[in-house]
């Protein structure tokens, strides 16, 4: 999940990343449909086939549309829905298995994190990154140093957040909440990265967010 949303920011603009996102919402409800059994509200479904209007306007009026990016984005969706689809169905099992009937955030952060290495540590070696690593001559600044370390830290507050939220709510609950912050987020990657813009792509990435919006509503309803 992480990996795929790194590939697809190298190729689009964070406007069209955060709006390409709602696509994880529809996957989300129709995977708790599924597996879960959740039945959606019909505001809720509508919601949904407007962020698929969204998407689709944002791309075909995205100045720079690249395939690779999308085809990255797009597996992003799937993983990222996918990703917090089984991370309820561990918390619901581990109701079932433990004595306490739940894993607490701790747990789970580091679970979570020890469960990934061989997968980074194989990602690493695949994509030749450890020689770039040791040669990059970015290493040797004490502000890369600085501004990683607090990468890391940001990530892991997201993570035991994640697993307190997930833990407390649903899938299709996450994904929505996280939907509200692609407002500040598309603003800030407008202005601070100068990406070249047309008028039809704002257009579309205002309406992705109002089916955002539309969505965290219908859902509360």
């Amino acid at each position: 999940m992480l990996v795929s949303g790194m590939y697809s920011l190298r190729y689009i603009n964070i406007a069209m990343v955060t709006i390409l996102k709602n696509v994880t919402n529809i996957l989300t409800a129709i995977g708790e449909l599924y597996i879960f059994r959740k039945h959606q509200n019909q505001k809720v479904w509508v919601a949904m086939f407007l962020m698929i209007i969204s998407a689709i306007s944002g791309g075909i009026t995205d100045l720079s549309f690249d395939s690779v990016g999308y085809a990255w984005q797009f597996l992003n969706c799937v993983l990222t829905a996918s990703y917090s689809l089984t991370l309820r169905q561990v918390m619901d099992k581990a109701k079932q298995l433990t004595r306490s009937g739940s894993l607490n955030e701790v747990s789970m952060v580091l679970l979570n994190n020890l469960l990934s290495l061989p997968f980074a540590i194989f990602s690493i070696l695949l994509f030749g990154e450890w020689q770039y690593i040791v040669n990059a001559d970015v290493i040797r600044m004490p502000m890369f140093w600085v501004v990683a370390t607090a990468s890391g830290l940001f990530g892991l507050a997201i993570s035991f957040t994640s697993m307190w939220f997930l833990h407390q709510t649903g899938p299709t609950t996450y994904s929505l909440v996280g939907s509200l912050n692609k407002i500040p987020i598309s603003i800030a990657g407008l202005l601070v990265f100068n990406v070249p813009l047309s008028v039809p792509n704002i257009f579309s990435i205002l309406f992705g967010l109002f089916a955002g919006i539309f969505f965290a509503r219908a859902k509360m309803s």
